[in-house]
């Protein structure tokens, strides 16, 4: 299966300090050890760049790319205090599946990943905009390093 260039979401309604988070997340394994990574940039240049370790040895691929959004915008959420509805994020990560999921366009079945896919939805909210894409897996591994 061909992946999109360009799988985007975008909601707009206002302007203000704009960040970008890349993100990916895998296990060694399928499910095994869980691990992500994620680079936050804004205004004042990088804000963060984490690397994460999850907990146990029963962690999926998309488990861990969806813990590692949500870990990437709780981070951003945090560091604006309160100054989430005039921000705008850019959000790209390679995992077509949590990409088109974020966005709406498939839906999702797995029951392990349901919870994860409301919180990062939930996190994606009261943002004066957003844009969620797809990219290729080579332009994570520039950003992070991987």
């Amino acid at each position: 299966m061909r992946e999109p260039d360009n799988a985007t979401a975008t909601s707009s309604s206002g302007s203000g300090q704009a960040y970008s988070i890349v993100f990916d997340g895998g296990s060694l394994g399928n499910p095994g050890h869980g691990y992500g990574s994620y680079q936050i940039e804004g205004p004042e240049g990088i804000l963060a760049h984490d690397q994460l370790h999850y907990d146990g040895d029963r962690v999926t691929n998309n488990q861990a790319e969806y813990l590692t959004l949500i870990r990437a915008l709780e981070r951003l959420r945090c560091h604006l205090e309160g100054r989430v509805g005039s921000t705008s994020v850019s959000v790209r990560g390679d995992s077509s599946l949590v990409i088109n999921q974020v966005c709406g366009r498939w839906k999702v079945k797995h029951p392990d990943l349901q919870p994860l896919h409301r919180q990062a939805v939930d996190l994606l909210k009261g943002f004066a905009s957003t844009d969620v894409a797809w990219h290729r897996r080579e332009k994570s591994v520039k950003v992070l390093g991987h």
